[in-house]
């Protein structure tokens, strides 16, 4: 694998040389052709799907959220006071998005 010396991306096999996204192309010899011979082809048919904050990576318990009565919430601690104190402990209902906060 080599890197285009102008930008430093990675330099791909096209028609017997080595092309940059930039401009930068390098001649290959009839040896270094087969090195870098593509057995793939990869068609992009993969869509990236972006759902926003919809996604919860929190751990979950169960409390009852003091808006709507719900009784699962999403929780996380933050030191949020001095580091000789306890940190303080979110929580976030998982159906109505409410947060609040417990300290010890």
């Amino acid at each position: 694998m080599e890197f285009c010396p102008e930008c430093g991306a990675m330099l791909l096999p096209k028609d017997n040389k080595l092309a940059c996204k930039c401009g930068y192309v390098k001649d290959l010899t009839e040896t270094e052709t087969k090195q870098y011979a593509v057995d793939e082809k990869v068609e992009s048919k993969n869509n990236v799907i972006m759902r926003g904050e919809d996604i919860n990576t929190h751990p979950t318990t169960t409390i009852t959220c003091p808006e709507c009565g719900h009784n699962k919430a999403a929780w996380w601690l933050q030191q949020t006071r001095s580091a000789d104190e306890a940190p303080t402990r979110f929580f976030q209902c998982l159906k109505c998005k409410h947060t609040w906060r417990e300290y010890d």
